[in-house]
């Protein structure tokens, strides 16, 4: 049913904004908001989950375990982070399978050996185009549902470079792909240049400060982007404020001068559904 969605979003009008959520109660914020679409970072399901960096450290079980809470969470669709599939084929297929399972609308895959390391970290080595467009059959033949789509993500750009990244992403479509990721570009002329080469819908990985220009919704647009993710800015924020809060605890024994920068617990109540989930009761008592 979300893939279906997800999949009419992408054939329809417009760029497809999907913030970056950690968790259940972040998901849920993005939807409050009114975003069509949800992004499951890895990067924060990591820190969230583990309290540890985005280097291959979370097993296929504690992702998909996160997944299924924020899917649960939400009724807009998920775009999930499975990694490198967290192994060779049969368990790329597995990793879909539990995926689907779970309840997301899309699921990522990537071309990095395993364990991983985040997009826009140094040091990031590739498996072969082969080996890959053979895990992108695999994760094609295991969905259950032809509406789950499957999004190919290539990391070569850091590693053997733009032509390669274009060649590698070519063949994820012709494997059978969905949605093509291809992950931090330098320029928008080599933004540009993927637009012109592929035509797959293309994800846009927003990252502040990272490697790739950061662009508005409508320049992504502009270029040929159909999704725009922004993985790691609500990750951040919520780090900032929470450590300024403590910082204040900490030094002034009281969070008293914070009070203005916290929601308030009626707003809060409202915000998560008290009174929703006391009528649904009531209903039924």
């Amino acid at each position: 049913m979300k893939g279906k969605r997800f999949r009419e979003l992408l054939k329809g009008p417009g760029i497809v904004c999907a913030p970056g959520a950690f968790d259940a109660w972040s998901a849920r914020l993005v939807e409050m908001t009114g975003f069509p679409a949800v992004y499951m970072t890895g990067y924060g399901a990591s820190a969230s989950v583990i309290g540890r960096p985005d280097i291959g450290l979370m097993t296929m079980s504690e992702m998909v375990a996160q997944a299924r809470n924020m899917a649960s969470a939400v009724d807009i669709p998920l775009i999930a982070d499975a990694d490198t599939g967290y192994g060779g084929i049969l368990n790329v297929i597995r990793t879909v399978k539990e995926f689907e399972t779970a309840g997301v609308a899309a699921l990522q895959l990537e071309d990095q050996i395993f364990p991983k390391r985040c997009g826009h970290m140094e040091g990031k080595q590739l498996i072969s185009k082969d080996e890959m467009t053979a895990k992108i059959r695999a994760a094609v033949d295991a969905r259950r549902s032809e509406d789950i789509v499957i999004v190919a993500r290539t990391d070569a750009r850091a590693v053997t470079g733009l032509k390669d990244a274009i060649a590698r992403a070519t063949a994820y479509c012709e494997a059978g792909a969905d949605v093509i990721f291809v992950e931090a570009p330098q320029t928008i002329e080599e933004m540009e240049k993927i637009a012109g080469a592929i035509k797959l819908p293309l994800i846009a990985n927003m990252v502040e400060k990272g490697r790739t220009p950061f662009l508005t919704a409508d320049e992504l647009e502009k270029i040929g982007y159909k999704v725009a993710i922004y993985p790691v800015s609500m990750l951040y924020a919520a780090t900032r404020a929470m450590a300024r809060v403590l910082k204040r605890l900490k030094e002034e024994g009281s969070t008293a001068s914070c009070i203005a920068d916290l929601v308030g617990f009626e707003e809060f109540n409202e915000l998560v559904g008290v009174e929703k989930m006391r009528a649904l009761e009531k209903k039924f008592s």
